[in-house]
């Protein structure tokens, strides 16, 4: 039983419907559901803390019961509620911008199914509940020269499945999810690849070159006796499916012998590094990419667009009457 099915079993029925409906009929990763499930169990711990006039910090809050949880407690909620819930993430939580909108879209996901979709609510009172501003900042990433020094910096006993695993994500742009749910059916032999991303929603990839060499090569050391799961691509030492922690913990060592640790690189930015390539060296269009990626919006991928004035500065810099000056002025 998952961690998240475990939850549902001893939480309110209210909210296990609700986080039922989020998986089976809006067709949400379990991953998300989960983070539904945290941000509404916060908010109403915080919510029967502050009426019963209990302690905040963090270890009272966690060993309050939301099991009683019902309709009555959850009509009774404010707008205000909702602001002071975010006044205490900020003072108390130190939760970061994009942490406080996260959770103000599960207040207003988890109202909106209450009142539009099972009509428990006449009123949405969070409908006006508004998210945080995030300011927008630029994606992390390697340069081509630092992903040439990641992939050779890959060594080891499993040297040639972590060269494969690095290769994906730098070819592909794939999520961390994506690349640890490889089956050996996901690979064509039209040398395409199937996906399943955010909400079980398939698409397909191309694989190019580097990508289907180093899957060969892998294949030919991949482990055949005694595995557990005999279909999953990437395998661990103990013959099971790569978990998404043994990726990330390899993907960090081998930025730290590449010399790019301490930059705030990681899995997810191997992805950023990805997308930002083909962008400025393959001037793949930024709807082609929407696609390669798997975004919903077309939003979410223009934050590559941002290369577009760094060719445009380069370009200006390059023309040849740059480095002339005004008259009278020293060089």
């Amino acid at each position: 039983m998952s961690a998240l099915s475990e939850e549902l079993r001893t939480t309110a029925p209210i909210l296990r419907d609700f986080c039922n409906y989020m998986l089976v009929v809006k067709g949400k990763s379990s991953l998300t559901v989960a983070e539904y499930y945290k941000d509404l169990r916060t908010f109403f711990r915080y919510l029967i803390a502050v009426r019963g006039g209990n302690p905040l910090d963090e270890q009272s809050l966690s060993e309050i019961s939301i099991e009683s949880v019902d309709l009555p407690l959850i009509a009774s909620v404010t707008l205000s509620d909702a602001f002071s819930f975010m006044n205490y993430c900020i003072d108390e939580r130190d939760n970061h911008a994009a942490t406080r909108a996260r959770k103000a879209c599960s207040l207003r996901v988890f109202y909106r199914y209450l009142t539009n979709k099972v009509h428990l609510l006449q009123n949405n009172p969070l409908e006006e509940l508004e998210t945080p501003k995030i300011g927008k900042t630029l994606p992390k990433y390697c340069t081509l020269e630092e992903s040439v020094r990641l992939l050779q910096a890959v060594d080891g006993p499993n040297r040639e499945r972590d060269y494969c695993i690095l290769t994906l994500f730098l070819n592909c742009g794939m999520r961390l999810s994506e690349l640890c749910g490889i089956n050996l059916s996901d690979i064509r032999d039209d040398n395409t690849l199937r996906l399943v991303g955010k909400g079980n929603k398939e698409r397909v990839v191309y694989l190019n070159p580097a990508c289907t060499a180093a899957i060969s090569v892998y294949l030919r050391v991949r482990p055949a006796d005694g595995v557990k799961d005999k279909n999953a691509l990437f395998l661990s030492r103990l013959k099971r499916r790569i978990s998404p922690r043994m990726v990330e913990e390899m993907v960090q060592n081998t930025l730290q012998k590449a010399g790019l640790g301490g930059r705030g690189l990681s899995v997810h930015k191997l992805r950023h590094t990805a997308a930002t390539l083909m962008y400025q060296h393959g001037e793949v269009d930024v709807r082609v990419l929407k696609d390669i990626l798997g975004h919903e919006n077309l939003g979410t991928t223009e934050i590559y667009t941002h290369l577009a004035a760094e060719q445009l500065q380069k370009a200006a810099n390059a023309n040849p009457l740059s480095g002339l000056t005004p008259p009278g002025e020293k060089k």
